[in-house]
């Protein structure tokens, strides 16, 4: 194992594998996995402080075995921030948080390419900060038909007086939040609203939407996924790698965005790899901001 140190923020931190190619088929190395990291960095941390993080991580690159760690290992620095997780049964485990640079490219080091985060932060664990509806296309859909139904979505939602935001998965469908940051919500609340909304987009577009999660159910549909509104689920982080051919990412956007790149009919103009996403972090800012500070209430 090839080692070496980098100063990362306020440490001096040991890193591994530089050199480790964990996109072959795109020439992304782990050396280039970590600057992508440091680089959005500005943007991705306000997403990650504080909640519970779940790492995917890919030893041996996107082409090799993964397995998912929601325990902070126990090698972990002692500088590591941790919160320590209940469980429906009463088990526990130890979470890491990512609150800072250095905590980022450590767990990066770890070959986490996907960062995964609950709803709720570690200290109101029963307080989901925001709803999201992921939008998955069934056989012979693919991202444009996410579009279409992400923007019937909002029409819905904004006829309930809520806002809500895009971002692509990184992966073949569209995540669409709705920023609530009221502490008198309840996962209860979110989970029985989400499911309501897309059981109603199914009775009212039963050739483009389902709400149930059988495979045999989402031909030629997008199933809107509201069981991700759970205390215990996870969703990718925004400007979280994916693991693919290509090391795409999880990208928020506009919704004049969405209409414009949906309406020139190529689903790859829905797809952002980390040079892009970096570029437009660089021009735009967080898109996603408004999702950690915009205070709604669900409609009772």
């Amino acid at each position: 194992m090839k080692k070496t140190t980098a100063s990362v923020g306020e440490r001096c931190l040991p890193l591994s594998n530089l050199d480790k190619d964990l996109y072959p088929s795109f020439g992304f190395t782990k050396a280039h996995v970590l600057e992508y990291y440091r680089r959005i960095s500005p943007c991705i941390l306000p997403h990650l402080k504080d909640r519970a993080l779940t790492l995917k991580r890919y030893p041996d690159g996107v082409e090799g075995d993964f397995f998912f760690e929601k325990r902070c290992p126990r090698y972990r620095p002692s500088w590591i921030e941790t919160a320590d997780v209940v469980h429906s049964d009463g088990s526990s485990r130890t979470a890491c948080l990512v609150n800072d640079l250095d905590a980022l490219i450590w767990v990066g080091n770890l070959a986490s390419l996907e960062l995964h985060v609950p709803m709720a932060r570690a200290s109101t664990p029963e307080t989901p900060d925001f709803m999201v509806f992921d939008l998955d296309p069934g056989e012979s859909v693919d991202i444009l038909g996410c579009a279409h139904v992400a923007f019937m979505l909002r029409s819905v939602l904004a006829g309930l007086n809520l806002r809500s935001y895009p971002k692509t998965s990184g992966k073949k469908g569209l995540h669409v939040y709705v920023p609530l940051n009221n502490d008198e919500v309840t996962f209860d609340d979110t989970k029985k609203f989400s499911r309501t909304i897309a059981e109603v987009m199914q009775r009212n577009y039963p050739d483009n939407i389902t709400a149930v999660m059988a495979k045999d159910r989402r031909k030629g549909k997008v199933f809107i996924n509201w069981a991700q509104n759970g205390a215990s689920n996870t969703t990718v982080c925004a400007y979280s790698l994916r693991a693919a051919l290509k090391p795409t990412v999880s990208t928020p956007l506009t919704w004049d965005e969405v209409d414009d790149l949906a309406a020139k009919g190529h689903p790859g103009r829905l797809q952002f790899i980390f040079s892009q996403v970096v570029d437009r972090a660089e021009k735009y800012g967080d898109l996603f901001a408004d999702v950690l500070e915009q205070r709604q209430k669900l409609p009772y």
